[in-house]
């Protein structure tokens, strides 16, 4: 979500003295209206680290969105790629007919997906159906895969902390978007012309404006705050699947001993 444009304090997005020290790629390219895939982020982000590995750089790959990053590391699924036309005619079916009807088209044809797929996550919805639709099969039967890629030497690191500790990280963290002015960070991409549809402002700490609007500032913080939760719930589970994978408290040292041997097996 850090590549929208305008979403800086609810994607946590890093300051300019941050980057300035230490350059990101692939923030703010695109506006909140447009939509940003899987496919995109591995297009994207093949290119820029082979563009730094070449100039001798380190490209480190870092979120939380375990679906994008699993893409990157494994290659993105067998599924074909989006139609615009077909696009198209889900969204306006969407809007004609609402979410159970395309949830209950989807179930008819793939329990599994359909089971898999959270009730608010309109884009994995919408894709599902998509899919069903182009290509008669269920999305469920195009495996993503499991291996990771050869084409590039992979450190893979989790981060994991206590579960209490990290609820009151995200708790903390939600408190501070909100006294650092994320209400008015809302407001200003509304006033822009983005609303509940636009693919950026379905993320967790925009929706909930939507949701509960005319709602205590309070309470608006407090279903952010619930979601994040669950959010990272689901991402540890689906980051536990990543081939390879080291998991580590937060702990800088651990982290450091790993990268250098790593640089040490890729550099032989």
């Amino acid at each position: 979500m850090q590549a929208y444009r305008g979403m800086d304090i609810g994607t946590a997005k890093p300051s300019p003295e941050l980057t300035k020290r230490l350059p990101h790629r692939l923030i703010d390219i695109r506006n909140p209206d447009e939509q940003y895939t899987a496919g995109d982020f591995v297009r994207l982000a093949d290119a820029e680290c082979s563009s730094l590995s070449t100039s001798g750089l380190l490209p480190v790959v870092s979120g939380g969105t375990g679906f994008y990053i699993r893409s990157f590391i494994c290659g993105p699924a067998s599924a074909p790629p989006s139609s615009p036309v077909i696009r198209a005619e889900v969204a306006a079916d969407l809007d004609r007919l609402g979410v159970s009807a395309l949830r209950s088209e989807l179930a008819a044809k793939d329990l599994v997906s359909a089971a898999r797929i959270h009730e608010k996550d309109i884009y994995r919805l919408t894709r599902a159906v998509e899919i069903l639709r182009a290509t008669g099969k269920a999305p469920s039967t195009f495996a993503p895969r499991t291996e990771a890629r050869a084409d590039w030497d992979l450190l893979i690191v989790g981060v994991e902390r206590p579960r209490e500790e990290l609820k009151k990280r995200i708790e903390t963290r939600t408190a501070e978007m909100m006294e650092a002015g994320l209400p008015d960070e809302f407001a200003a991409l509304r006033a822009a012309g983005y609303g509940p549809k636009a693919p950026g402002l379905k993320a967790i700490g925009y929706r909930e404006f939507f949701e509960l609007e005319g709602r205590p500032l309070g309470e608006i913080a407090e279903a952010i705050s619930l979601h994040t939760l669950q959010y990272a719930k689901r991402q540890m589970t689906f980051l536990r699947a990543l081939p390879g994978i080291v998991w580590i408290d937060p702990d800088p040292e651990r982290l450091a001993s790993l990268l250098d041997g790593f640089l040490s097996r890729a550099s032989s």
